[in-house]
């Protein structure tokens, strides 16, 4: 009989160092393995950068002949498949350890209990499930892209009390306060790619790139603009801090697509119609391996992928001041739903207290949802004023 406590304590000293990770790895999950012999930790891993060792081999490595006999805390279930490493199961079984305790299954259909099997096949005893929610709140992003083939959108807005995002001026600078600001930039640096729309950059020439007291990566940068509007000095196309890819419709002008590409921009074709396809553009940036968004548009784009059901996560933060003002633009902009029971709800919602400022976050689930979300947005999603940095 194993002790839970000392399960659960390996097992989040595991999680915390994946956690940390996070946003390394490109599409790859963030884990972490500890290995403990005889009440001692003698092996430590995360999987830093992908096509490199993963965590169990870091942790493995550290432990050389320490690991015979020991316990392998791992907070995803090892890899049984040959990908860019060897798998990491049978580096386990190599390694002579005599237990493996998995916070969650792998949710890659390649693996999916294959590597837990291949271990216990050789004889090693595996408890699976201890800490899961938190191993799967942790891979979250992955699941999503592995089982789907599209990316992980997380929206995320800052507001007043009374939901604008700018006066009617467009003033934005700042609704929130400073420690809400720098949690943004730790989300930018947790995401592949960061996306608005023509409108923000029209209005506040963003650079989009991650700002943090700790250098951070710099997320792609993914621009909504069916007319081609983005001024060809914009910092976005100008800068060379990250790469940028503009998605339009095949109506834009070629002699502006053509000036935005010799800058360096990327310009996609993404539907026929008067505006982007946004579900095909999340077709696309799945095709090319961007398994995590970042949404920062205004209310016309945030409302439009609600909408459209491509909306995984929500992250809202309030600031303690109202605007009003009826032409002041709001974080959410669309038709709207007729009943109260239709409204799009969150669940699993996290309330926390940054300052004076408030975070909600939760998962969005509502009608569209629950349909998969139109199959192409016909609405207007070039963004509305709004404050980026």
């Amino acid at each position: 009989m194993h002790d839970v406590i000392n399960d659960e304590f390996y097992m989040q000293l595991a999680l915390d160092m994946a956690e940390r990770a996070v946003g390394q790895t490109e599409i790859n999950p963030a884990v972490g393995c500890v290995i403990v012999r005889e009440g001692r930790v003698v092996g430590l891993g995360a999987h830093l950068k992908r096509g490199e060792g993963h965590a169990e081999v870091h942790a493995l490595h550290m432990a050389g002949d320490s690991a015979q006999g020991a316990t392998a805390y791992v907070t995803l279930e090892p890899c049984s498949h040959y990908g860019k490493t060897p798998p990491c199961s049978l580096r386990l079984v190599e390694s002579g350890v005599c237990r493996v305790v998995v916070a969650c299954q792998d949710p890659n259909p390649t693996v999916a209990g294959n590597g837990i099997s291949l271990l216990r096949a050789n004889g090693i005893e595996v408890t699976v499930g201890v800490l899961e929610e938190r191993g799967r709140e942790l891979i979250e992003m992955f699941a999503k892209y592995i089982t789907t083939r599209l990316p992980y959108v997380t929206l995320k807005t800052a507001s007043t009390l009374d939901g604008k995002i700018a006066t009617s001026t467009g003033d934005s600078k700042w609704i929130s306060n400073a420690e809400a600001r720098e949690r943004v930039h730790a989300m930018r640096h947790r995401h592949q790619a960061i996306m608005v729309g023509s409108g923000t950059v029209l209005a506040d020439n963003p650079s989009l790139t991650t700002r943090l007291a700790v250098a951070g990566l710099h997320p792609m940068r993914l621009i909504v603009d069916s007319k081609l509007r983005l001024p060809i000095d914009a910092r976005v196309v100008t800068d060379g801090l990250a790469p940028t890819v503009i998605f339009t419709t095949s109506h834009a002008d070629e002699v502006k697509r053509i000036a935005l590409q010799k800058l360096g921009a990327e310009v996609i074709t993404a539907g026929d119609g008067e505006h982007v396809d946004l579900r095909q553009m999340m077709t696309w940036c799945g095709q090319h391996e961007i398994g995590s968004v970042l949404l920062e548009g205004g209310g016309q784009l945030n409302g439009a992928m609600l909408e459209a059901g491509l909306i995984d996560k929500v992250i809202l933060f309030y600031a303690p001041i109202i605007a009003g003002g009826s032409l002041a633009p709001g974080n959410f902009s669309f038709a709207g739903v007729e009943r109260m029971q239709d409204a799009y709800r969150l669940q699993q919602v996290k309330v926390e207290t940054l300052g004076d400022n408030i975070c909600i976050s939760g998962y969005p689930y509502g009608k569209s949802s629950e349909n998969g979300g139109a199959s192409e947005c016909d609405k207007e999603v070039e963004d509305d004023v709004h404050g980026a940095c």
